[in-house]
């Protein structure tokens, strides 16, 4: 290491050595380097040598001369300027980090700046020029992130600088990471292990801060074993010490303090913890010594913030509060925001001051900072419950739930959230008053204090809890009398309030004599009560004795005589009294005093004064609009120091009413009544501006809703106002009962009776006037108009003049007289009418009376006739029944079930037309002939439809041709035969009544068969006589002839034909015997009348439209009137010769398909066996359905013949127009019946084919 330095002579090759243990004075060595021109380099080794050797004045003075007298005229002069600039910026900076003159430490910094700047322009990226900028950036506080980026340049360039590494380190302590700081310290460390004490003092800040105490007790035992006189690192050994809280921790920790103390007595850190530990010694002095000492020692702002809150809480203890008071304050300037203390102890000086809006912010400073502080939410809970906002005591109400629900046992907490309750939540401050009872009783096992019980016991008072009240307030009475022993004067002003309020209480409860007791015995004892005096007062006023309630009053004003509840007491006398200019005059008085200059209720009474004269009649307008005004200034002064004062606004609306503004007058009260519905006022000015804009309705029901929410009993001045809007609106029976109503709970009241005097008298009117009115109501409007006449003549003599005038009175009094002077004639005309409205009720009523005999008369008739036509038809169906009975008995059936071929077996038609045998035996034998062979082929062709039918034989086994029933469609007959066959159908019906289906006659086919088959039967039947019915009953089956039999409709049956026109001889003469009413016979035209029989044919009708038949009866039903149809049968002889010749076509035709059938008969023919044996097994089904059937069908005969006949006689009118209808339908028909009658030769053909196969 050198000792010296060589100065090089000017000009010669000899140097001057200089020892730096032998350096002589500054400015001697500065004269030997400008006289030289000596070389910037040595300027800069002498200079740091003087500064080695403390020698600090010579190390600035050459290093500024060097800055212009150096020599530069060698190469790389540049780094040696640097250095020198560097050099001493760095001194600046240290000099203004040490220096405590803001203004000088400012200059230093300004110097350092320069200086940096100028190297800047030199080399702007040297290391070392840039670890010192970085370093001064950082002592600058402010610029963090310029010296951090200033190391990460070093950094980078190279990574193991530990200058940059220790400067990273601070960014990170102050930007809280602490993580990062500790790495970088440990980097640092690892790079350089002998560093110095100070990196283990860093480090052992960060392990604290990172909640390792161990490990930071090592790092600080380490920095003392590195330099013993490391103060940080014995500050934090002490601190580690006292926060053991031990005595012996604490009392090596003081030793430690002392030892920083004595290597550092002007530590601030030392000073500041030492005050702080001899303030809970109370060595105050101390403290303010230490404290102050360490205020002086350090510019850093949290040190100052520290000790002012050192010094400020030894004043505050010591009752200094102006000291006290200043010291926080100044702290809180230089405190950082977590250090809360002194805002919290500014905040108690602030309350001790009264000033409740700083402490509360104070105390908001502290709970931002720490939300959950208990004692905090506690102080503003306190202080927001006075506040008049509703806002601040919301928070108050907020922030001391939470802390009792942080500290459910913290007795007072309840009492204060109870008493802010008081004012919202009755019922909440209640429970919290509960709460704190019962933590009293059962954790601090204490009595509960008179005070609570007096509050809860004017809580059930408010809320109409009297008995509980009362309760409550004898049993705090009880408690003060018993705590009078330790503290009597406080306890006996508990029971005099106790007292008072139990008083209100018997006042409340109609309990009078009670009341006035307690108030007396208040007065003996303290006569200077005035709200006794007043209240006694206010007792005597209600009783309507208003003289003594004047003197309670003035003798609470001779106690004070500027009392202004006195004084407004006496105002209401004068203004109930309508004494306006005297209840003037008391408010005036009130407002003149300076203490209640302002007061609300004055200011609002004034108003109403100047308000109730515009009641008043009067013609001077211009006095009217200043009553107005005048009223109005009142309510908006006491609306600029109480917005929110609902009677003022309340005052304001009822002023613009007057004025006219009814639209903003309502809006104001719909305002105020936003504000609070329990405003009985509003509601009836509400309903005062409904009844100005002739909303009558809503006026009412405003009144009404007024009455039941307020009153508990009818209010005559509501009433009289629900009056005037019945009145207004019309309805004077509504109003008339309404001031009738209000009569009854004030029948002094003269204002009453006028205005009863003048609906009635309206109402009288309108009574007379309307030429409607009954006898009734015009007697009771005139005794009322009388009633109205005599009011009003007691009015006009005995009235109050200052209420109505009298002369009016006396003018509705004799208008009274001149319409009762005309009620004669009213009443005349009354009872006129309602006599003839009587004669007219006299006569309805036997117009009615008559109506009704008439309509019981045609119902009896009805009736009797109903009863009689069923008596006829029961006797009717009698008959037929014992007619009927035998009808439908069979023969036995044979034992062997004979062959059946494929088509149906058909039995010969039963009908008119069958007495003229010969006609229809001729047809049937030219059919035969003519179209014998496509009679074959069609039978071959009908084989494949429809199911073989067994032949009928006769006795002998033999087939009769002639004889067997055809199976054939019905033509369309001619008139004449028509009414042959009704003539003839009638004659077989006279004889016996034949029961037909309507299955049976819809088909053409199976109703000849079944006809002839029922006349066989009915025939034998006759000749068996009665004596055979019952065993022919059990041998044999019974069946109603229908479709339904169609394969056993032959059997047992063989000379049915033969026997037709030997029956029908019989049946005329049987009908000549016995005559009977005609019938119809039914066919499928009848469907609608006989319901019950088409459910049975509907399979039979598919059947028949398989084999192309029709219906035959169609025709049957038209009528019974002989002579009309004689008219048309030349008509229907034309159209059967028509009729002749389309056969004859249609013959030819089918003569062509017969051979096609003849082939398939072979085919058909193997079928035939087992088709019979299933078509006989059916037979014997049917058989057994048809005897079921036989008993429904009879009853219902009679029936049918009964809505026949009726029908028969309409039938035969328009039978003629029937006719010309027919014979235009018939060419058609006839058509259709020739080809019915070609398949039916077809079917006769090969049913005798059949035969003979079968024999």
């Amino acid at each position: 290491m050198a000792t010296s330095v060589e100065v090089p002579l000017k000009d010669t090759d000899e140097v001057i050595e200089l020892f730096f243990d032998q350096l002589p004075d500054g400015d001697e060595v500065m004269g030997i380097l400008r006289q030289e021109q000596a070389p910037l380099h040595i300027w800069v080794t002498l200079a740091l040598e003087y500064y080695k050797q403390g020698k600090i004045e010579d190390f600035v003075k050459i290093l500024e001369s060097s800055r212009s007298d150096a020599s530069k005229d060698y190469r790389d002069y540049e780094k040696d300027q640097m250095k020198a600039l560097d050099t001493l910026a760095a001194y600046y900076v240290q000099l203004a980090n040490r220096e405590k003159n803001k203004d000088r430490k400012r200059e230093m910094f300004t110097k350092a700046t320069l200086l940096y700047t100028t190297a800047d322009k030199i080399i702007m990226y040297d290391q070392n020029h840039l670890l010192g900028r970085a370093y001064f950036c950082l002592l600058e506080g402010d610029k963090l992130d310029q010296a951090d980026a200033q190391f990460n340049f070093v950094l980078n360039q190279s990574p193991n600088n530990i200058p940059s590494l220790l400067g990273k380190a601070c960014i990170a302590f102050n930007k809280k990471d602490y993580r990062g700081a500790l790495a970088f310290y440990k980097k640092a460390l690892r790079t350089n292990p002998n560093c110095p004490a100070d990196v283990r003092l860093g480090m052992g800040h960060c392990f604290m801060k990172l909640g390792k105490p161990e490990k930071a007790r090592l790092a600080f035992d380490r920095a003392l074993q590195l330099d013993s006189q490391c103060v940080g690192a014995l500050v934090g050994l002490a601190i580690l010490e006292l926060n053991n809280k031990t005595t012996e921790s604490i009392r090596h920790g003081v030793q430690m303090l002392s030892k920083a103390y004595t290597i550092d007595s002007s530590n601030p850190m030392v000073l500041n913890h030492l005050a702080n530990h001899f303030f809970f010694k109370k060595d105050y002095q101390k403290v303010q010594h230490l404290a102050l000492h360490a205020f002086h020692n350090t510019e850093n702002e949290a040190m100052r913030a520290e000790s002012c809150y050192q010094l400020a809480r030894s004043f505050h203890v010591q009752a200094d509060y102006d000291q006290a008071f200043q010291y926080y304050y100044q702290a809180t300037q230089f405190a950082a925001p977590n250090f809360v203390l002194p805002h919290f102890g500014l905040g108690q000086m602030y309350i001790f001051r009264g000033d409740s809006e700083n402490a509360a912010q104070c105390f908001e400073k502290v709970l931002k900072a720490q939300p959950g502080n208990y004692e905090t939410m506690k102080i503003l809970g306190s202080l927001y419950a006075t506040s008049l906002s509703q806002t601040k005591r919301d928070i108050a109400k907020a922030h001391l739930k939470k802390v009792t629900e942080q500290f459910p046992d913290d007795i007072e907490a309840w009492i204060e959230l109870a008493q802010i309750l008081e004012q919202s939540n009755i019922q909440g401050a209640l429970h919290a008053y509960g709460t704190a009872t019962r933590i009293l009783n059962e954790k601090v096992h204490a009595d509960v204090p008179p005070e609570i019980l007096n509050n809860v016991a004017a809580l059930h008072f408010r809320l109409g809890n009297l008995t509980d009240a009362k309760k409550y307030y004898e049993a705090s009475l009880e408690r003060s009398t018993h705590e009078a022993q330790h503290d009597e004067n406080y306890y006996n002003c508990i029971t005099i309030t106790t007292t008072y309020n139990l008083a209100r209480l018997y006042e409340s409860i109609c309990q009078f004599d009670k009341a006035e007791q307690l108030y007396k015995s208040i007065l003996r004892e303290h006569p200077n009560y005035i709200d006794c005096y007043l209240r006694l007062g206010c007792m005597a006023r209600d009783r309507g004795q208003i003289y003594e309630a004047s003197d309670w009053y003035k003798e609470a004003l001779q106690v004070n005589q500027e009392h202004p509840d006195a004084w407004s007491l006496i105002g209401n006398l004068h203004l109930a009294k309508q004494e306006w200019g005297p209840g003037q005059k008391k408010f005036e008085r009130i407002l003149k005093s300076t203490e209640t200059s302002s007061d609300a209720y004055s200011l609002i009474a004034l108003g109403n004064v100047w308000l109730q004269t515009l009641h008043q009649p009067t013609k001077d307008k211009e006095k009217e609009k200043r009553h107005q005004d005048r009223a109005l200034a009142m309510y908006k002064q006491v609306m600029r120091n109480d917005p929110r004062n609902i009677w003022a606004a309340n005052g304001i609306g009822a002023v613009l009413a007057q004025k006219g503004y009814i639209t903003e007058a309502r809006d104001v009260f719909a305002q105020v009544r936003e504000a609070t519905a329990d405003f009985c006022d509003v509601w009836l000015n509400i309903a005062h501006i409904y009844v100005e804009q002739k909303q009558y309705v809503s006026a009412i029901q405003m009144y009404e809703n007024c009455l039941k929410k307020f009153y508990k009993y009818n209010n005559v001045e509501v009433l009289m106002y629900l009056s005037r809007a019945y009145f207004k609106f019309g309805k004077l029976r509504e109003c008339k009962l309404t001031l009738l109503k209000a009569r009854r709970v004030a029948p002094q009241d003269t204002v009453l009776l006028y205005n009863i005097a003048l609906v009635l008298q309206r109402l009288a009117t309108h009574i007379l006037k309307d030429e409607k009115s009954n006898l009734k109501t015009v007697l009771q409007a005139v005794h009322e108009l009388g009633l109205a006449h005599k009011y009003f003549q007691y009015l006009s003599h005995h009235g109050d003049r200052m209420k109505y005038d009298l002369a009016q009175a006396a003018a509705e009094a004799r208008q009274c007289q001149d319409l009762l002077s005309q009620a004669q004639y009213h009443v005349a005309r009354a009872r006129h009418l309602d006599e003839e409205e009587r004669e007219l009720r006299r006569k309805q009523e036997e117009e009615r009376e008559a109506l009704r005999q008439k309509q019981a008369e045609e119902r009896q008739r009805i009736e009797d006739e109903k009863r009689k036509q069923e008596e006829e038809l029961l006797q009717k169906r009698e008959q037929y029944k014992e007619k009927t009975k035998n009808l439908l008995i069979f023969n036995e059936m044979p034992d062997e079930k004979p062959k059946r071929g494929r088509g149906r077996k058909h039995d010969d038609y039963v009908s008119d037309s069958d007495s003229n045998g010969e006609d229809s035996e001729s047809k049937r034998k030219r059919r035969e002939e003519e179209g014998g062979a496509s009679g074959d082929r069609k039978s071959e062709k009908r084989k494949k439809k429809t199911k073989r039918r067994p032949r009928q034989r006769d006795d002998d086994g033999s087939d009769n041709e002639n004889e067997r029933p055809r199976k054939r469609r019905k033509k369309k007959e001619p008139k004449e035969r028509k009414r042959r066959g009704k003539s003839s159908q009638e004659e077989v019906s006279g004889k016996r009544p034949k029961i037909v289906s309507k299955e049976t006659i819809s088909s053409s086919d199976d109703s000849d068969s079944n006809a002839g088959f029922r006349e066989k039967q009915a025939s034998e039947s006759e000749k068996s006589g009665s004596e055979n019915e019952d065993s022919v009953v059990r041998t044999k089956r019974r069946r109603i002839g229908s479709d339904s039999d169609e394969d056993g409709s032959g059997t047992g049956n063989k000379d049915r034909s033969s026997d037709n026109s030997n029956l029908s001889d019989e049946k005329e003469q049987k009908k000549k015997a016995t005559p009977m009413k005609r019938r119809r016979i039914s066919n499928s035209s009848d469907s609608n009348e006989e319901s019950e029989v088409d459910k049975k044919s509907a399979a039979e009708s598919e059947s028949e439209k398989e084999n192309g038949s029709s219906s035959s009866g169609s025709e049957c039903d038209k009528g019974s009137d002989d002579a009309k149809q004689d008219s048309d049968n030349d008509k229907e002889s034309g159209d059967e010769v028509q009729e002749s010749d389309n056969e004859r076509r249609n013959e030819s035709d089918e003569e062509k398909e017969s051979g096609n059938e003849r082939n398939e008969s072979g085919k058909e023919s193997d079928r035939e066996g087992n088709e019979s044996e299933k078509a006989s097994d059916n037979e014997e089904n049917e058989n057994d359905k048809g005897s079921d059937n036989e008993e429904n069908e009879s009853e219902k005969g009679s029936d049918n013949d009964q809505n026949e006949s009726e029908k028969g006689s309409d039938n035969e009118a328009n039978e003629s127009d029937n006719d010309g209808n027919e014979s235009d339908k018939g060419s058609g028909n006839d058509e259709r019946e020739s080809d019915s009658e070609d398949h039916d030769s077809g079917n006769e053909k090969r049913e005798s084919d059949n035969g003979d196969e079968d024999e």
